[in-house]
């Protein structure tokens, strides 16, 4: 599902977060913890303590998508609190995701081919 957002950005809200808030908390979250506007078409994504459960907030049209994440074993490689939301792309939201740090270096690097011969 999330492969069919038209997201402009992704944010990942850096440290822990109380994920017993729900779409109004986390939106209120967003606005003033964040300085961002919830209704944007961005993705936020937040992340709890022990880093096993993950919660997107998504503004399309008319109404506000929650998509929820447990691991059943392992944990997510979640940025440590910096103060400031960090800004990636939906590749790297999918590595985090998959399990893979931010800083991971095995993926290839994207190509923009102009040209064939």
């Amino acid at each position: 599902m999330l492969s069919e957002l038209t997201a402009r950005q992704v944010y990942l809200a850096c440290g822990s977060t109380d994920l017993r808030k729900s779409i109004d908390g986390l939106a209120a979250l967003v606005q003033e913890g964040l300085g961002l506007n919830p209704f944007s078409p961005c993705l936020f994504v937040f992340c709890n303590r022990e880093r096993n459960k993950l919660k997107i907030l998504y503004w399309e049209h008319n109404g506000f998508w929650l998509f929820y994440r447990r691991l059943e074993r392992g944990t997510f490689q979640w940025p440590k609190d910096h103060g400031d939301p960090v800004t990636v792309t939906t590749r790297e939201l999918r590595w985090l995701l998959d399990g893979l740090s931010l800083s991971q270096r095995q993926a290839h690097p994207k190509v923009t081919a102009a040209t064939v011969i």
